[in-house]
């Protein structure tokens, strides 16, 4: 299981990462690919992957690997206007998770209740981390913040949640028999 785990773990690392030089510019908040591999973590991989992927890559970018918007990185990226929502990829990813991990916990697989749930609670701590860190470090008040922060990302993070789901849907069932059947190979 520990390899398995692993090789999950750097996959979505991976994913997310690349999901940084998918850019849609948008003032100083950049619409990525990021959140969705984010919420896929979670949703697909439960805590441990969804948490491990989403550290991993924020270390891998603190450290100056260009895995961050627009293929930057580095700690100064972290202290910038989009700090707040990169260091919610990790509670976002844990929040995910632990709707996954409660299906699997319960063997309810057959309702996508708890994915969109588990997806939307995640969106939102992206929000709750990235606009506070906006409004404080641009020092701008917070109708301000929401508008440059929010609401020109609400359609692409609600698109961005429907294919979450579909691919949770799709590929889990998979995903949990790779990782939860067998033995180590």
């Amino acid at each position: 299981m520990q390899i398995k785990t692993t090789v999950f773990t750097a996959l979505f690392a991976a994913l997310i990462a690349a999901g940084a030089y998918i850019i849609i510019p948008l003032g100083v908040v950049p619409v990525t690919l990021q959140t969705l591999f984010i919420l896929l973590a979670g949703l697909l991989g439960g805590r441990v992957i969804g948490v491990s992927a989403a550290l991993f890559y924020v270390l891998l970018g603190a450290v100056g690997l260009p895995v961050f918007s627009g293929g930057t990185g580095g700690i100064g990226h972290l202290l910038g206007p989009t700090g707040g929502y990169i260091i919610g990829a990790i509670p976002a990813a844990f929040i995910a998770g632990c709707f996954t991990d409660y299906q699997r916990e319960h063997r309810e697989f057959t309702s996508l209740l708890p994915v969109v749930l588990g997806g939307l609670v995640a969106s939102v701590i992206f929000y709750l981390f990235g606009v506070p860190w906006l409004k404080f470090l641009l020092g701008i008040g917070w109708t301000e913040a929401l508008a440059a922060g929010v609401i020109p990302f609400l359609i692409g993070d609600v698109l961005k949640l429907i294919a979450a789901v579909i691919v949770t849907k799709q590929f889990r069932p998979r995903i949990d028999e790779f990782l939860f059947s067998g033995t180590e190979g």
